[in-house]
């Protein structure tokens, strides 16, 4: 195993193609209604669906990791990706190919946040700071977040065939991150490999550490819960005041939200220096000022003040996603990294199906009433996640 400081720099392609390929459908979500005809629920579906794979993927790809190390794992990842941009590209038309695809691109992002991440952090081990390897793994998957959504949304607003040609991009840059792939080092060892069958490797026991079930468990769902009331439920409350320009204005929401988040996370460190290593709980406040907002936003129906919203949420998402990350990999032992890295972005994307939640509530709940029921869940979560944090 041939390991030098700029290793981790070999797998962060893989881990930016498979996040670039989880979030590139999001602004396209106007023009699956409005082009292809599917009823606001179906595009929410759409969105949602890939939570399906991505649960999946992260716990079953980290217990396999853990036995046959993380470039296997990666491979598998990368050609799952590189199979739902064909579904995506070809099944425009019919549901069930999209929901596919979709399942596929979510069995890409599992691998991405659990395998590539523990995969960043192990081949960070000589950097200088301790938070190093959360913070270049989470900052990747940021990039690849973001960049996809923007570069996805401009070419369904000015480019042809729309609803095929995004995916034939990701699909090139499939391959990109596959040369990278092929010379990139395994980084954890065989003698640190869990042994018995693979599937046995499921159990992680820090899990069930005191700290990840009353600190990291409540906090973890608002990572992506943010995320999606930012670029999925801003557009729509907007919706009547952008004419035309509504994929464009989703695709600049999804790129503030993760620009700003990936701005954050970089100031992590120093928050938790400043704050005693309470960044989850300045996180969390953010988010509830977020959630707070984006209810006024609701009423209100101005498409700056969202923007500000997506800002907000943007920003404690990015300090969230984080020190999350770094409490939950705290925990584990090398050969339960991966396994606690699945189950903490497991729990984070529990909180993408909030919009789908919000949208099918619509006949029962305006956004403005989910909206504040939301601020108020949320508000509830800080205040058990700062006590817990107070008394660890």
């Amino acid at each position: 195993m041939n390991v030098t400081r700029r290793s981790w720099l070999l797998p962060a392609p893989t881990v930016f193609v498979l996040a670039w390929g989880g979030n590139h459908f999001t602004p396209l979500l106007h023009l699956y209604e409005s082009l292809g005809g599917y009823a606001p629920w179906q595009a929410n579906l759409l969105l949602g669906m890939y939570v399906f794979g991505l649960i999946p993927g992260l716990l079953v790809a980290a217990a396999f990791s853990d036995q046959h190390g993380r470039k296997t794992a990666a491979w598998i990842g990368l050609a799952a990706a590189a199979l739902a941009s064909i579904l995506l590209a070809a099944g425009f038309g019919s549901l069930a190919l999209l929901c596919a695809g979709r399942v596929f691109a979510g069995l890409g992002v599992g691998v991405a946040m659990s395998v590539g991440s523990s995969w960043i952090k192990e081949l960070s081990a000589s950097a200088p700071s301790p938070m190093a390897g959360a913070r270049r793994s989470s900052m990747t998957l940021t990039l690849g977040f973001g960049l996809g959504a923007g570069v996805t949304g401009v070419l369904a607003q000015y480019g042809p065939i729309p609803e095929r040609l995004p995916y034939i991009v990701h699909l090139a840059l499939c391959v990109v991150a596959a040369i990278a792939l092929a010379t990139a080092p395994e980084s954890l060892a065989v003698a640190d490999r869990a042994r018995g069958p693979w599937w046995k490797d499921l159990r992680v026991p820090a899990a069930g550490h005191r700290t990840f079930l009353r600190v990291v468990l409540p906090a973890a769902p608002w990572v992506f819960a943010a995320a999606g009331v930012a670029y999925a439920i801003m557009p729509s409350v907007v919706e009547h005041r952008l004419g035309e320009h509504a994929t464009l204005y989703a695709t600049a929401l999804t790129v503030i939200t993760l620009g700003v988040g990936a701005v954050f996370q970089t100031v992590v460190p120093w928050i938790n220096r400043v704050t005693r290593g309470r960044a989850l709980v300045v996180g969390l406040s953010g988010m509830t000022l977020g959630m707070v907002l984006a209810a006024v936003s609701a009423e209100i129906g101005d498409p700056a003040l969202a923007f500000f919203v997506a800002a907000v949420l943007g920003a404690s998402y990015g300090v969230c996603i984080v020190s999350g990350l770094v409490i939950a990999q705290s925990l584990a032992t090398p050969s339960d990294l991966a396994g606690i890295t699945g189950v903490y972005y497991s729990l984070t994307y529990v909180g993408f199906l909030l919009p789908t939640l919000v949208a099918a509530l619509l006949p029962v709940l305006s956004y403005l009433a989910s909206l504040i029921i939301i601020a108020g869940i949320c508000g509830v979560c800080l205040a058990l996640v700062a006590a817990n944090l107070r008394s660890r």
